[in-house]
């Protein structure tokens, strides 16, 4: 490359020799691309060419200097964490790290640490929570106004009086705690209900009935203004298991009821209507 543009060059020096007077540099002048170098005055120093601004026009510098664009590796089928898609985590060969995010919890393959741990205790998947709600604060409610006891009492009376909490799971149990201030006759459909709670309520003539409501029936229950807000209709009450059915009096009625069902024995069933 250097040899073709030398000749060049000298046939340029030569041309300006003969046409053109020999000048001294100018210092504004600026050479920035060919044209201008084409155009500088030659100076002869101690027998030998000249030219301004020829540093610029360098072959190779230190600020064109590259490096090379990197190849793109293939994917190396059947190699695992060597195949370049980086999937799997842990520690690679003496203890290099894999590449990828990987699988949380994943320890280079060796047992994890759940795995390890021993395992203590049993979680029933089919065991029901429910929030328990004493007598004494019923009546103590009752007493200040905030529940008629002339009305039917359901879990949405309770709630919304600030008996129970809003984090109501799978219904409401009834106990006996301050049993002895309930004094006159109320009615109560809950969820369940221990002996004690239920005996001193039928002591004063009341009854408490054990109703059946699903995830679905108790929010329908408890909150209906939400299924009033998206458009939907109340779902229907829905049947209790074939396990529950020994421990429920009825299926829960919707939306929320005020009146009680009366209760019938066998000896004294319902009366039917006259034909």
């Amino acid at each position: 490359m250097i040899r073709r543009i030398l000749p060049s060059i000298s046939s340029v020096s030569s041309h300006f020799l003969k046409t053109k007077p020999i000048c001294s540099p100018s210092p504004l002048h600026h050479f920035h691309s060919l044209q201008s170098l084409q155009c500088s005055n030659p100076i002869n120093k101690n027998g030998s060419l000249w030219f301004q601004g020829i540093r610029s026009y360098s072959l190779l510098s230190l600020n064109d200097l590259r490096d090379n664009v990197p190849r793109k590796q293939k994917t190396r089928k059947g190699r695992g964490i060597g195949s370049g898609k980086g999937k799997t985590a842990g520690r690679g060969h003496k203890g290099q790290k894999a590449r990828g995010n990987g699988k949380l919890g994943f320890e280079g393959g060796q047992t994890p640490m759940r795995r390890r741990l021993p395992k203590r205790g049993f979680k029933n998947p089919f065991s029901l929570t429910f929030q328990p709600v004493g007598l004494g604060k019923i009546a103590k409610l009752i007493n200040a106004g905030k529940i008629d006891s002339h009305e039917l009492i359901t879990m949405k009376t309770l709630k919304d009086a600030g008996a129970i909490g809003k984090q109501i799971e799978d219904g409401v149990r009834l106990m006996g705690r301050g049993a002895e201030q309930i004094k006159w006759p109320i009615h109560l459909e809950v969820s369940r209900v221990t002996v004690r709670a239920k005996e001193a309520v039928e002591a004063a003539g009341g009854s408490v009935r054990r109703v059946h409501y699903n995830k679905l029936g108790l929010r329908a229950l408890l909150k209906p203004e939400w299924f009033e807000k998206k458009g939907r209709l109340l779902p229907k009450p829905a049947r209790p298991p074939p396990k529950l059915k020994d421990k429920v009096d009825s299926i829960g009625r919707l939306p929320a009821p005020t009146k009680p069902i009366p209760f019938f024995t066998e000896e004294e069933p319902a009366a039917s209507p006259a034909l």
